[in-house]
């Protein structure tokens, strides 16, 4: 994570206030439990004080004034070897310098927080800091993957339902359109349930097997429906009969079909590459919840919101 800090006037890095704000930001980002090493200009200061005092531990501090600093810096420039500057820690002007700090591994959630937290105590504790931006490819990742997470549950989301939309009026009957929210919906939510249990980290792969799954989820339910729509309207049978005709129409070729999906992604859970592996075991999870929802979730819920009016209803329900 990098951390541009300005210090609001060209040559302002040499400023004692600013680099006491500089020090004390790095010793605090030192204390998080999150942080392996800091890398900030202030130790540079302090070593180079040192070294300019016979190497006095005691003088192991910053400059208690501007010139000084200013002189440590400028003789720091001239010592280092022909073609190496400090142009990747402080810029052309000396108005600002970057903060480098590595992190243990972190999820996106917690690189955020953690951020969060410095530009917090940046803002409470620093005044002498005018400016601050933060960087750096696994600041840039995180808030990529969470905002690719976000969205992609939420499209995914909205896609079953508008899907849900065009079933109601495939089917003609909005109680099953209505009814194929649910074993479109549960899987999905469960197999993520269950990941978060397990192991509790979801990341972009893994946002992207609800869309791999979808048209696998949508396709079992759409079979079983056509099937039951077409024993409860046009064969006449009663709901728990339109059922069992569902079930031997459709049954075998759902459970063949899952069965093969998921034999095939537990072969690519074996991946040594750890983003396929989560992929294929998330993907046969929900692949086998939604048969398991098809079979054992679905048929009650359709003769419980399609049962016959009556005893006294006629054997052919209209349209």
């Amino acid at each position: 994570m990098e951390y541009a800090l300005a210090a609001g006037a060209p040559g302002g890095i040499t400023d004692p206030a600013y680099l006491s704000d500089l020090a004390a930001f790095a010793e605090w980002y030192r204390q998080q439990p999150e942080t392996i090493h800091v890398n900030a200009i202030s130790d540079t200061f302090r070593r180079l004080n040192m070294s300019m005092h016979g190497d006095n531990p005691a003088e192991y501090r910053l400059p208690a004034t501007g010139e000084l600093a200013a002189q440590l810096l400028l003789l720091y420039e001239l010592s280092l070897p022909f073609g190496l500057d400090l142009n990747n820690q402080i810029d052309v002007d000396k108005s600002a310098t970057r903060m480098t700090v590595a992190t243990q591994t972190l999820s996106s959630n917690e690189v955020i927080a953690l951020d969060r937290r410095a530009l917090r105590w940046l803002a409470d504790n620093a005044p002498n800091i005018t400016g601050v931006e933060s960087a750096g490819g696994t600041l840039m990742f995180a808030h990529f993957g969470r905002r690719n997470i976000v969205a992609m549950l939420l499209g995914t989301t909205i896609a079953l339902v508008g899907i849900s939309l065009v079933l109601i009026l495939a089917l003609r009957s909005l109680r099953l359109g209505i009814a194929s929210l649910v074993p479109n919906l549960v899987p999905g939510a469960l197999g993520f349930g269950i990941w978060g249990w397990a192991v509790g980290e979801v990341g972009v792969s893994l946002s992207m097997v609800t869309a791999m799954t979808l048209g696998i989820v949508v396709d079992d339910t759409v079979h079983f429906l056509s099937k039951y729509r077409r024993a409860r309207h046009e064969l006449g049978h009663a709901s728990p009969d339109a059922v069992r005709v569902a079930f031997r129409t459709v049954g075998r070729a759902l459970v063949t079909t899952s069965l093969v999906l998921v034999a095939g992604f537990v072969v690519v859970s074996f991946s040594s590459f750890e983003l396929n592996a989560s992929m294929g075991r998330l993907t046969a999870l929900v692949i086998a919840l939604a048969l398991l929802a098809d079979f054992f979730l679905l048929p009650p819920l359709l003769m419980k919101i399609d049962a016959d009016p009556g005893p006294g209803a006629h054997k052919r329900l209209p349209r």
